[in-house]
């Protein structure tokens, strides 16, 4: 099969599915799951809002709305599906040229109990996404294109999946090779995305979510509100990395919460200049700087 034809069937195949998710729910279907979760925790701070003078629709709600469904699907719709599964086959094709390597998976673990096969994969993803993360920040370059995110003037669940493009590319580039060598199947993926999803969402919500000794295990939004804070501490690049675990950052040292930061300040210097439409957004990492 040639490239374009794996771009196209790739492209079709997501096509079709997403269709079919969207006129057939049932218990397995993402698309309903985002929004389930996503109506669950937008009544959570409605009813139990920690800033209170927020308002209830916060300034960007619609726009943040929309870049959750664009990345969550409409991205992979317009292209990144093909693309994704073409990168993959001329990656696989490299290593079997080159090095003979026809299977990148090293560790089995489909003979361990399930549970822990998805703690496994929580545990491995999480630190890979916790490293990338912090990449987004220390490099100039991937800063640029994680501006969009750091951009939210208020906070709340939508703004979780409100991020440039691009970090999907680099997120799924570099967690490609060290999940594919453990060999995961992709149900495992759906229940531990699902999970990390709800967490995230949380993370970003107008809610105060007290964890007591769980806070140096799990990311919440007193600690997540931190690493979206204006003021950083001088010499940090960012604190608090973590997106699902927060225990890297409690191992690394990572870890900033000198007050309670319900009414901080949000951004980043001169985000009062930072576009405020979705396509401008999109294009401003572009632009020469």
């Amino acid at each position: 099969m040639t490239y374009s034809e794996i771009f196209w069937n790739a492209t079709r195949g997501y096509a079709n599915y997403l269709w079919h998710e969207i006129l057939h729910p049932h218990w397995g279907n993402f698309f309903y799951w985002l929004i389930g979760l996503s109506a669950a925790v937008y009544v959570l701070e409605l009813l139990f809002p920690w800033r209170k003078n927020q308002p209830r629709i916060r300034k960007d709600f619609w726009l943040d709305t929309f870049y959750m469904f664009f990345n969550v699907f409409l991205f992979s719709l317009i292209g990144y599906a093909g693309v994704s599964d073409v990168a993959v086959k001329a990656f696989n094709d490299f290593l079997a040229g080159v090095f003979g390597i026809r299977n990148l998976v090293a560790i089995n673990v489909a003979a361990l109990p399930h549970w822990t096969q998805l703690l496994i994969l929580l545990v491995v993803r999480d630190f890979i996404q916790w490293n990338t993360h912090r990449l987004l920040h220390r490099v100039p370059r991937l800063w640029e294109f994680h501006k969009v995110h750091h951009s939210v003037a208020q906070m709340g669940f939508a703004a979780h999946l409100r991020y440039h493009f691009m970090e999907t590319i680099v997120y799924r580039a570099i967690e490609y090779i060290p999940l594919a060598m453990i060999g995961f199947g992709i149900q495992d993926f759906m229940l531990v995305y699902v999970f990390t999803l709800a967490i995230g969402h949380l993370n970003h919500a107008n809610i105060y979510l007290p964890l007591g000794p769980l806070k140096y295990i799990l990311n919440s939004p007193q600690m997540h509100i931190w690493h979206h804070a204006k003021e950083l501490p001088e010499g940090r690049y960012g604190v608090n990395y973590g997106i699902t675990l927060s225990i890297w950052d409690y191992l690394h040292r990572t870890v900033w919460m000198p007050f309670e930061g319900r009414d901080i300040e949000l951004g980043f210097p001169e985000v009062e200049q930072y576009p405020h439409g979705f396509l401008e957004q999109v294009a401003e990492p572009f632009k020469s700087k």
